[in-house]
């Protein structure tokens, strides 16, 4: 949804509008510039024939020395035997015959000369007379309305400027309209909403039994979870208008344009019910007010507060509902949650195995797909992905197909387009040498077998030295059913594969290099977790340290002591140092099969899950097995 019509447009900036007025104003200078040049090289041209008195004229007739004489007025053009052109001017109200008689030219030498009669009364004739005069007046004419008409202009926007931004998607337009067909997953959350659908078709059978419809609903989930696309799948359902626009479009350096900008939008929406307002990232002026974080200031909480207004102002019969998106609801002021307002709110959770792979068929319609492509594959190798992943893999799949001049998107371009989204691009020029292969090789198998060998880990699924984005190499591992809960045995041995590289060089090599720094980084975070929000540390126990408050002007509040967070410190560094002695002591059992298969890696430098699987074997480790795969969570092991 990037066609917008908002200030950024460009059609309210005053500096524009006056470069354009500057442009207009001198390209019609330049033109009267060049009306005035054409009209005096006219004139200058006229007066290069020779002025001459009626007197010489009679003279020259005498001598025998004119051809031809043009009358056109009171001027004669003559025309000499030599070519010349001279111009002479009789008396008004005189005929030529007449004048020239009076000085002495006989009727037989008149009667030798050609003489041509012009009407002066043309169109040319009066414009060419009337020009000096008439183009000034028409210059300062214009010059006058198009300033007026500019000052008119600038007048009109600022009464404009606290009218809403909001656009609206007429529910006959059917290239933008959005059924719940066109949305894959999300069930629960399409269930919640069809009774705002029933609500807006048929309003009657809800209000005769005197029921309320929420007034407003909140969308609540991670970025590229759907929310946008499922509010417009509502107004598509009840095929009504759907206008929408971002919180920060309300706010503005001059306090009280959001608020007025509230009210518009609201009236707009009054007048076309039934209606959908969608407001996306409410959280840009719905934040928690008086804490003085997130920007706050009276214009944005004027806004927020003529919002909370217009929705206890809607009556049950108007026939309008609001929604609204934000990946934050824990910021949003308690005022706009309670029942009311928005007492509706529906979380959009990221797709499972079967979510995804429905969503990458709706994305894939139109798009020619080779027979070898297996989107439960795909789906299996894209955990935690969102919707707007989903749609940017199989994107990127078809650009992949057409950079290499092919007809048809197939499943390896699928696979490639998935660790490019993932991971990044193949960086081909950063070649690694010998020795750098070597240690990634060791580190990466020494992730690879710690995830083998230990049982709560996930089984691995590719393991690469090849270089992408910022990873040297990486270790895919996935598990074989979906998971929502965690236990501390996972969590333990995640941590254990993650040091696993680090552990490698260090028994390898008798040194460390900077290739582990991601993954020292991502198993703290995790050790910080279960000691500070999952409560699975003995010696902490079961207590949430993990929240702070912020106290306005850039002061923050720990929850907790000093001397808790030197406890807390400790016990994330004993979680380290315990995860990584098991991943010491895991290799150093297995130290011919880390040595044989990092030497295999670095000559074929990727390993899928079956070639894998079968070194494993070899070397005497056994495979994790599952015949029911259905990954559906995952994480990669990347090193920078």
């Amino acid at each position: 949804m990037s066609k917008k019509n908002n200030n950024k447009s460009g059609k309210n900036d005053p500096w524009k509008a006056m470069s354009q007025f500057g442009r207009s104003i001198l390209g019609f200078i330049l033109i009267f510039v060049l009306i005035i040049g054409l009209y005096s090289a006219y004139v200058e041209e006229s007066k290069k024939t020779e002025d001459i008195s009626i007197s010489v004229l009679s003279s020259d007739i005498k001598a025998g020395l004119v051809k031809k004489i043009t009358v056109e007025g009171d001027y004669l053009y003559a025309d000499y035997n030599d070519e010349k052109q001279k111009i002479s001017q009789k008396e008004l109200e005189t005929s030529l015959t007449e004048t020239l008689v009076n000085y002495g030219v006989t009727g037989e030498e008149l009667a030798k000369v050609n003489v041509e009669v012009k009407q002066s009364s043309g169109v040319m004739f009066w414009i060419i007379n009337l020009a000096p005069f008439i183009l000034p007046i028409i210059f300062i004419f214009v010059i006058f309305y198009m300033i007026t008409n500019q000052i008119k202009g600038s007048s009109m926007q600022a009464f404009s400027f606290g009218q809403s931004r909001a656009r609206m998607i007429d529910p006959n337009d059917e290239k933008q309209k959005v059924l719940f067909k066109d949305v894959a997953g999300v069930k629960e959350a399409k269930e919640e909403l069809k009774e705002i659908v029933d609500f807006l078709k048929s309003p009657k059978k809800f209000i005769d039994i005197g029921a309320k419809i929420p007034k407003g609903v909140l969308l609540m989930g991670a970025p590229g979870t759907g929310k946008t696309l499922l509010a417009r799948a509502v107004a598509g359902e009840a095929n009504v208008p759907f206008l929408y626009l971002s919180g920060s479009e309300f706010v503005e350096m001059f306090v009280g344009v959001g608020a007025s900008r509230v009210r518009d939008l609201f009236k707009l929406a009054k007048k076309a019910a039934p209606a959908i307002i969608f407001i996306d990232e409410i959280d840009a002026v719905a934040r928690h007010r008086g804490t003085g974080m997130g920007g706050g200031n009276d214009e944005r909480e004027q806004t927020l507060n003529q919002i909370l207004v217009e929705m206890d102002g809607f009556e049950p019969n108007e026939k309008v509902i609001i929604m609204a998106a934000t990946n934050r609801p824990d910021v949003l002021d308690q005022a706009l949650l309670r029942p009311g307002r928005f007492d509706r709110r529906v979380t959009l959770d990221l797709p499972d195995v079967k979510d995804r792979e429905e969503i990458m068929t709706i994305h894939a319609k139109g798009k020619p797909f080779a027979e070898d492509v297996n989107l439960k594959v795909i789906a299996e190798r894209t955990p935690g992905f969102s919707g707007a992943d989903l749609a940017n893999v199989v994107n990127e799949a078809s650009i992949l197909a057409a950079r290499e001049d092919r007809k048809t998107v197939g499943q390896y371009d699928l696979i490639r387009s998935v660790e490019k989204v993932m991971l990044g691009p193949e960086r081909k020029s950063h070649i690694l040498s010998d020795k750098e292969k070597e240690i990634t090789s060791y580190h990466e198998m020494g992730h690879a077998i710690i995830a083998s060998v230990l049982e709560h880990s996930d089984p691995v699924h590719k393991v690469s030295i090849i270089s992408r984005g910022r990873a040297a190499g990486y270790t895919l591992k996935l598990p074989f059913e979906e998971k929502k809960l965690h236990s501390k045995k996972e969590f333990l041995d995640d941590i254990a594969v993650s040091l696993g590289g680090y552990a490698a060089e260090k028994l390898v090599f008798g040194d460390m290099t900077t290739g582990a720094s991601n993954d020292i980084a991502v198993s703290t975070a995790l050790a910080r977790d279960m000691v500070t929000r999952f409560g699975m540390s003995e010696t902490v126990g079961p207590v949430d340290f993990g929240a702070t408050t912020h106290e306005g002007m850039g002061v923050i509040s720990h929850s907790h002591s000093e001397e808790f967070a030197a406890n807390m410190d400790r016990e994330v560094s004993k979680i380290m140092n315990e995860s990584l002695a098991r991943a010491e002591k895991a290799l150093a059992e297995h130290k011919k099969a880390l040595d044989n298969m990092s030497i295999e890696l670095k000559k074929i430098e990727t390993l899928e899950r079956k070639d894998f699987e079968n070194l494993l074997i070899l070397n005497g480790i056994k495979p994790k097995v599952d015949d029911s795969i259905e990954a559906t969570a995952g994480q990669v092991i990347a090193e920078a």
